[in-house]
Formats: C-alpha cells, structure tokens, sequence
C-alpha cells in the first residue's frame, strides 16, 4: 500500500460503457474514446474496476467469443500485461462472462459484491442491479440468466439468431427510458436504501460505489460513508478517481 502511495499510483473506477450498442450513432468512435481514456490512465493505474455493462452484450461460448471490441480488449490486455490490475464485475447485459477475460487477459472476473481494503480505506462494490429488494419478475428474470441449463439451452441456439436478438432487446429497453438514460425513482431508491441499512450496521465502509443507474452522484450516507454512482459512457463518459486520500468524480473529455 505504502510503495503504491508513494509512487503516486491510483485506482480507477467506471462503469456502463455498453459497447457493441445498436444504440450509438457510431460504436467504433465510442469503443476508441474509451480506449484513450485507458491509455490516458495507463501510466498512473495501480488497479481499474470495471463495474459492470461494460459490454452492451456477451456471451462467451466454449471455444469461440463474439467478434468485436478488438481494440478494447488489446488496450485491457497491454495494461494487464504492464501490472495493472484488472477488475470487471458482471452486469445485467454482460452476464455470461466465463473464462476468457482471466485466461487470456489476466482480468479478474467479479459476479456479485465484494468489500475490499484499498489504500486504507474500506470500499463496497457492486454493479447495483444485484442489491436491494426488487419486483418478483426482474428477481425471476435475473436468476433465468444465471440458470446453468437455461445457459446451456440458449448456448445451443446459433448465434446468428441470439446476437441480433440480444441487441434488439438492449435497444428496445434504452429507448423505452427518457433520452437521457434517467432511471426510475424505484432504481434509485432501491440503491439508495440498501447503502444506507448496510453502513448502519457495517461502519466500517468509507465507500459504497455502484453503477448500474447512468446516474452520476456523490452521496453522504450514516457514519461518514459516501455512495458513488460512477455515471455510464452512453452520454457522460465518467469516471471516478482514487488517489489514497479522495474519491472524486469525473467526465472524460478526450
């Protein structure tokens, strides 16, 4: 801890870039910004957590992966390749990540919430769609994604069916919300109240960071906690910043 302080090392955190999205004007000229902000970062990144949705939609089959993100994926693996530490936690669209991201990029793949100590201070995360109390039909939905044999059922099916499928749903689902991706009041409550009844009875987190709700937000919670919604890259290009002492938001201009 002290060596990465002392170098002026920090860690990064962002969250919904969906890339491969039907939904943007032009999707190689989103997946590239992201990739300078990564290059922009390269040299001061101790570790990055990717929390979620990072890809608009996934599905990792046994011996092939879908075609796309080449640049992305290359710039992950340079800095994984240098020492960067790399985290990607499992969204709602990115689902059915298995074992090429750690395999062939060295990433950590994360599917739930984790509590980890980072430069002294005590952080929860999560992608956001998995906390809190929900309706019994995203519950049912959620645990149908996750179902092994349903996984298996729909591995089956060829690609040229699911893919497009896939991205039709994500873009029927985006435009069906306000234009600016301004989630329901019950989303944002939902995360709000779960950050608050676990840093009542957990003080010892400094920070709760989520993303999942395109919000981008800085919240006081109990007992000196703060709730980080880290924004998404569909219209905010945002990100948050860790440097040992503060956690700041910020949007990506480059």
């Amino acid at each position: 801890m002290r060596g990465i302080m002392a170098e002026g090392k920090k860690v990064y955190f962002l969250s919904d870039l969906h890339l491969g999205a039907r939904y943007f004007a032009d999707e190689r000229a989103k997946e590239c910004a992201v990739v300078r902000w990564l290059d922009s970062v390269k040299h001061s990144a101790a570790e990055i957590y990717l929390l979620g949705d990072i890809l608009d939609y996934w599905y990792e089959y046994r011996y092939v992966v879908p075609r796309g993100y080449v640049r992305f994926f290359g710039k992950l693996a340079e800095l994984s390749d240098s020492g960067v530490k790399i985290h990607w936690f499992i969204g709602n669209h990115d689902i059915w990540i298995f074992d090429y991201l750690p395999t062939e990029l060295g990433i950590e793949v994360v599917d739930g919430s984790v509590e980890r100590n980072i430069m002294g201070k005590r952080f929860f995360m999560a992608h956001g769609d998995g906390v809190g109390r929900h309706s019994r039909t995203f519950a049912f939905l959620r645990s149908l994604f996750r179902n092994r044999f349903c996984q298996l059922l729909f591995a089956a099916i060829h690609p040229r069916w699911t893919i497009p499928f896939a991205h039709g749903w994500s873009k029927h689902s985006r435009q069906s919300h306000t234009e600016c991706c301004v989630p329901s009041e019950k989303a944002v409550r939902c995360i709000h109240d779960f950050a608050e009844e676990y840093s009542a009875k957990h003080k010892e987190i400094d920070y709760f960071v989520f993303g999942h709700l395109h919000l981008l937000e800085d919240a006081p919670l109990s007992d000196n906690a703060r709730l980080i919604v880290l924004g998404d890259w569909i219209t905010k290009n945002s990100y948050a910043e860790f440097d040992g002492e503060q956690l700041t938001l910020h949007r990506y201009e480059g």
